[in-house]
């Protein structure tokens, strides 16, 4: 993972420098913490509780994408939904209609 762009993405390109000066790598941006983004520059609150959440959703295993079930699944699933929503509450469409009939 490229660190600069990781800052533009944030829109704090500008702590870009500090990072490559002192060797802040991918591997390294996991175990900063609140002090050490302040010893890099970082003097806002705001910029380091943004930088720290986005730190955080890095070292966060990003949940895998479901594939898309084949067509030969997809019967055995459509009868999965329909027995699950037969045993919840019915639903009906409805439709209003407003006419006015004076003057005519």
């Amino acid at each position: 993972m490229d660190v600069d762009a990781w800052l533009h993405e944030l829109g704090l390109e500008r702590y870009s420098e500090a990072f490559q000066e002192n060797d802040i790598d991918a591997e390294i941006l996991l175990d900063l913490n609140d002090t050490d983004l302040e010893k890099l520059g970082v003097a806002s609150v705001g910029h380091r509780k943004k930088l720290l959440k986005a730190i955080a959703a890095l070292a966060t295993p990003q949940p895998e994408t479901p594939a898309i079930p084949s067509q030969a699944d997809t019967p055995s699933v459509t009868a999965k939904a329909q027995v699950s929503f037969q045993s919840e509450a019915d639903r009906r469409q409805l439709t209003v209609l407003f006419c006015d009939l004076v003057g005519s």
